[in-house]
């Protein structure tokens, strides 16, 4: 079976930054779909925030098994019922990667609903990522530990949910701590955080976050059958209760009447 991946990047800095287009000259997003497409069993296709709807329409969402989010400083651009069709495509099954910045991303702090606040530094300085589930599926291949060179910190609190598992935690050259590689569910959906990927750095042509990238992937795919309306919160009209009843009391709804949301 192939997972049908998506990467979706803002691709705004790698327009506007000389840095960030010399190390990303076809973007984040294609540089990390590369990546992918170099695994077995992956299928990695890209979508930018300049595309039509993001590159995010309903029909695209319902054929992507998993989507890689990366956004930074366009955060407040990304249309507010694309972010809701996002979350719904997680509820109802689809896999969900957010890196680095895009803790800040609408479908993130939806998905959490926490404010997902950090510490942060740009000093270029030494990463290293230990391994906290040596099991875990995500962290296969990576050993006890890896370091970037060069990396923005991000230092604790992070103001997010208690994850099903924290995988990676980060230490920094200047001494802060911060939990780099989180998973969640949420409704249907896997859903992994990994901290790794400021964009003046050459992070995603990192073999060991290229192999985590590909791991969560494939982790976060969910053969099911996805749910045809996760946010569905249906009227059950009496005489089709489980058990027999009847109807006392006044009520707000007629029989079949939508509820308010």
């Amino acid at each position: 079976m192939t997972i049908r991946t998506l990467v979706w990047g803002e691709n705004v800095h790698e327009q506007t930054n000389k840095t960030v287009a010399e190390l990303y000259p076809r973007g984040m997003h294609a540089a990390i779909a590369e990546s992918l497409n170099r695994n077995d069993g992956i299928k990695a296709d890209t979508a930018v925030l300049q595309d039509p709807e993001h590159g995010l329409t309903a029909e695209r969402l319902a054929a992507t098994d998993v989507l890689l989010w990366w956004g930074h400083a366009a955060h407040g651009e990304v249309s507010d019922a694309v972010a809701e069709r996002v979350c719904e495509a997680v509820w109802s099954g689809m896999g969900m990667i957010f890196l680095h910045s895009a803790h800040f991303s609408k479908p993130f702090k939806r998905l959490m609903g926490t404010a997902c606040n950090l510490t942060w530094r740009e000093a270029g300085e030494r990463e290293r990522l230990w391994v906290t589930s040596a099991n875990h599926p995500i962290a296969e291949g990576v050993g006890p530990s890896f370091e970037l060179e060069n990396e923005e910190m991000y230092g604790e609190p992070f103001g997010v949910p208690e994850p099903l598992e924290t995988v990676f935690v980060s230490w920094f050259q200047g001494g802060e701590v911060f939990r780099s590689g989180l998973t969640y569910k949420r409704g249907a959906g896997n859903v992994f955080y990994f901290r790794p990927g400021h964009e003046t750095y050459p992070t995603y042509h990192d073999a060991n976050v290229q192999r985590v990238i590909a791991n969560a992937v494939r982790w976060a795919h969910n053969p099911a059958r996805r749910i045809a309306d996760p946010s569905a919160a249906p009227n059950v009209p009496v005489d089709k209760a489980p058990e027999k009843i009847t109807e006392r009391g006044a009520r707000l709804h007629n029989p079949g009447e939508d509820g308010f949301r």
